[in-house]
């Protein structure tokens, strides 16, 4: 059953590249469901899924499904989603998420607000072992105003068209296709951030793993990549311990004023904050 739509998700379309996992897509949809977001507003690249995604997608006959022939990869798979979005606001996303209520209206208004371009929500990774519709309503409310600038993660990202319309969307590097893309944007001046202001539950790199099968990680992958940044081996070194201690910063400053951070991590009955 789909809840009536907050206006703000009445602007967005969610793009999401599946490779078998059908469990995970099946509860990704209903939660999106639930939130608001209708099958209509649903682009779903599968990768050539042998587990019944295309049986499944097709008793969704208005969910937009694009079902490829071969396995093109995470970010050939988001870029054809992207392309076909006529939104304002584009939702890239795995399937591995368990979605609720207010996060990705949250997202539009806290980026409408703040003005930022691209925007990510706050998450727990790993067991879903508790009440996380509830967790995330508390969350929410709590963290509503907490942010995190000028960074990014590739499990859900929310993109306005004017990024894609001068950026362009996804390289296919096997697996830097995220953090290449939040290079272009800032290179252009567009802003990022992650906010509390949207939850999602994440199960753990089950969409990336999947969509990778056949698309392995090379070093020419790495190589090319590393030529695009234009970084060598020391400014990678800096540029990985300044991303260590500014994450370190946050995670400090979020427990000490609200007692969870942006990103936590649910193993074994513990949540651990990062």
């Amino acid at each position: 059953m789909t809840a009536s739509p907050a206006p703000a998700l009445n602007r967005l379309s969610v793009v999401i590249p599946v490779f078998n996992q059908l469990n995970y897509t099946r509860q990704c949809v209903e939660t999106l469901n639930r939130a608001g977001v209708a099958d209509a507003q649903l682009i779903i690249i599968n990768n050539a899924s042998t587990d019944g995604t295309a049986e499944f997608l097709a008793t969704h006959p208005q969910i937009h499904a694009v079902n490829n022939a071969d396995n093109v990869g995470c970010g050939p798979a988001w870029t054809q989603g992207s392309k076909l979005s006529c939104a304002e606001w584009t939702a890239v996303m795995n399937n591995d998420v368990l979605v609720p209520a207010g996060c990705l209206d949250g997202l539009i208004t806290f980026a409408e607000e703040n003005n930022y371009d691209v925007i990510c929500p706050a998450m727990r990774e790993g067991e879903a072992d508790y009440d996380w519709p509830q967790h995330a309503a508390d969350f929410m409310r709590k963290m509503r105003d907490v942010r995190r600038d000028d960074i990014g993660h590739g499990v859900c990202f929310l993109v306005h068209r004017r990024v894609f319309e001068q950026v362009g969307y996804f390289n296919n590097y096997g697996g830097y296709e995220d953090d290449d893309f939040f290079r272009r944007v800032r290179t252009a001046g567009f802003r990022l951030a992650m906010t509390g202001r949207g939850w999602l539950h994440h199960f753990g790199s089950v969409t990336q793993k999947s969509t990778k099968f056949k698309v392995v990680m090379t070093r020419e992958h790495r190589e090319r990549y590393r030529r695009a940044v234009g970084q060598n081996w020391l400014q990678r070194k800096i540029h990985q311990f300044n991303q260590s201690r500014r994450g370190r910063r946050w995670r400090q400053t979020e427990l000490a004023q609200f007692g969870g951070t942006l990103r936590e991590r649910r193993l074994g009955g513990v949540t651990e904050y990062a």
